[in-house]
């Protein structure tokens, strides 16, 4: 209709709340106006730059999750792998940082499952095989025997979480793991501060109740 302006595609994102996006989110943003322009070369290029901007961060959470560095990595390569693929269904009025979590914590929790499994292969293996792992275990030191228990523990921990629901979940992960305060979990997701902390008691009464002490 004449004298009407014209949507602007490649407007910066504006969050739900009214908040300036993020940098991450501006970028996001960025890479799906190119994507959905079918600029898919000069979309890989912007993207590089969103995952240095990422990375760390989201290295820690996986390592949170995961324990173990080489499993983290791989985890957020095939978060970022996700994103990438599936930029298009990015909503660009919610910070990208949470959209971009929930995409993280299931790649880690996948990797969880795949060691899972491959622990319980391991556990068919020959007598001779466990005879010599039962060696292994009898020459540990003190320390790595709590090392190992710490561990265990996470596992139970990690595998309490992930039975949460996806809310309770992304709440827990953003305060626990993220290190987020209330305040900045509801600038993110768009909920009151008060249904964040419900979302945390409700994780953490779970979680209690599930391990049988505390988290």
């Amino acid at each position: 209709m004449a004298g009407q302006p014209k949507p602007d595609h490649d407007a910066q994102p504006r969050p739900a709340d009214g908040a300036h996006p993020s940098p991450a989110s501006v970028l996001a943003a960025e890479i799906k106006a190119l994507v959905i322009r079918g600029e898919r070369e000069e979309a890989r290029e912007r993207f590089g730059s969103l995952v240095v901007l990422l990375q760390r961060r989201a290295v820690r959470i996986a390592f949170q999750y995961l324990r173990d560095v080489a499993d983290a990595d791989e985890a957020v390569q095939d978060a970022f792998v996700k994103v990438f693929l599936h930029i298009e269904r990015y909503r660009d009025d919610l910070p990208f940082e949470v959209w971009f979590t929930r995409i993280l914590v299931n790649a880690a929790l996948d990797r969880l499952k795949a060691r899972a499994r491959q622990q319980r292969w391991i556990s068919h293996s020959t007598d001779e095989d466990e005879g010599r792992r039962m060696e292994q275990v009898a020459g540990t030191e003190a320390s790595n025997e709590r090392r190992l228990l710490a561990q265990e523990r996470w596992a139970e921990v990690t595998e309490a979480v992930a039975s949460l629901p996806d809310r309770q979940r992304l709440v827990f992960t953003l305060r626990h793991l993220d290190e987020r305060t209330p305040a900045e979990i509801s600038a993110a997701t768009g909920m009151s501060q008060a249904t964040v902390r419900v979302h945390l008691f409700r994780a953490l009464r779970k979680l209690r109740g599930v391990l049988g002490g505390p988290v």
